[in-house]
């Protein structure tokens, strides 16, 4: 039984009650300081962003003749570079841009693309090849070989009430929570303290399993609770989850919470018809939302030690469809922020729109690559053992 499973399946009594006499001298292990390491904080837009409207090539004709309608006319792209510019719903991100705090890689993808989107975010979450089929994520791996002996799940956190596969290792995992005061809640009911006391433990892998995975999670809700009343932000966030969700993050960062990676979504960017606006208005809320949790650790002196990670699981294809919108691509755009880039702006050329795959963007950049280094320099982690596999780093801190 997966823990997700569990948790849905279960109201979760208070764990000080109910631990059996074969679990009394478990003890959660600390692994990180707090704050001594690189946090990661990891921004998911789910359905296939539209990478040719967000980073525009304003100068480019072939842009404009495929996208007659769709295209974001030239004079309204917030320009800074000679030949891309941001969508102008992403102004909120270029004092970012101009500070050095940013940097745009193009054509980030994969060899033979497939254009599902489970499949795809399966071959995003997991690092592995397109023919390949992993029950590990990436940042579970990661996980698995930097915390051999680490118990506590809140080290990666999702704001979500699943876990992504990506969070998901062999041996631990990570803990998703949507909000902290319900979920302490929910960990504080007693329907299962009747259970407790009406089985006899010893012996029993699969009840000590589920024994475990409850003190873990009343462990790390209680943890996760009392760390998000340390400190409550001021700082302005858009309306809706996401802003709510990096409100929590930037909450839980200055709170010295012994968490260290962060996963948060931001759904809705399957734009098969009329696109333009759907897509202005996420993009609007993503720089909204962006700005105020970056301003939000520069106030309290935390913006160096955190990355931010942006991507989608592809691109769109170049042409504009009949609908107004695009179809399914390959290739896209991936973002990085930091205080301490070495590497910003734009990473490499815009995409080549003349040199298709059938339609669509050719890949330059195998985003194995990003994850090789954010491993690397930001979590400390061979890179080659949690891809299973080497991967040249770019060159960004």
């Amino acid at each position: 039984m997966q823990r997700r499973d569990f948790l849905r399946n279960s109201a979760l009594a208070s764990g000080a009650l109910m631990i059996p006499n074969f679990l009394k001298a478990y003890q959660p292990k600390r692994l990180y300081n707090s704050r001594s390491e690189n946090i990661l904080v990891v921004i998911q837009l789910s359905g296939g962003n539209d990478g040719l409207n967000t980073i525009i090539p304003y100068r480019n004709g072939v842009y404009y003749k495929k996208r007659p309608t769709l295209a974001i006319k030239a004079e309204e792209v917030l320009k800074v570079s000679d030949d891309l510019g941001f969508n102008p719903s992403l102004a909120a991100l270029q004092n970012l841009y101009d500070n050095g705090e940013m940097t745009v890689i193009n054509s980030v993808g994969y060899p033979n693309p497939d254009r599902s989107h489970f499949r795809s975010m399966d071959i995003w979450h997991t690092a592995s090849g397109s023919e390949d089929y992993w029950s590990t994520g990436w940042l579970g791996r990661f996980l698995d070989s930097n915390c051999s002996t680490c118990e506590v799940p809140h080290y990666m956190l999702e704001l979500d009430e699943s876990l992504s596969l990506a969070m998901k290792g062999a041996q631990r995992s990570g803990f998703a929570a949507e909000n902290m005061s319900r979920l302490k809640k929910i960990t504080q009911n007693r329907f299962l303290k009747s259970v407790a006391n009406s089985h006899t433990h010893e012996g029993e892998d699969q009840v000590a399993y589920l024994y475990k995975t409850m003190i873990e999670t009343q462990q790390s809700a209680n943890y996760l609770h009392e760390k998000s009343k340390v400190y409550t932000s001021e700082m302005e966030y858009p309306q809706g989850d996401f802003g709510r969700d990096l409100k929590q993050v930037a909450e839980l960062i200055t709170a010295d919470t012994d968490t260290r990676i962060y996963y948060i979504s931001l759904s809705g960017f399957d734009t098969h018809a009329f696109q333009k606006n759907p897509q202005n208005r996420l993009l609007k809320q993503y720089a909204d939302g962006i700005n105020a949790f970056v301003q939000d650790l520069k106030k309290n002196r935390l913006f160096n030690d955190v990355t931010i990670l942006t991507f989608s699981e592809f691109g769109r294809r170049v042409k504009q469809n009949a609908s107004g919108g695009t179809d399914h691509g390959t290739a896209n755009n991936v973002f990085i922020m930091n205080g301490k880039l070495k590497k910003a702006g734009f990473y490499n050329a815009s995409p080549n729109l003349v040199d298709l795959d059938n339609g669509d963007l050719k890949y330059e950049i195998d985003f194995r690559r990003v994850y090789a280094s954010l491993l690397e320099d930001c979590l400390n982690s061979d890179a080659q053992t949690v891809l299973q596999g080497s991967f040249d780093k770019l060159r960004l801190f």
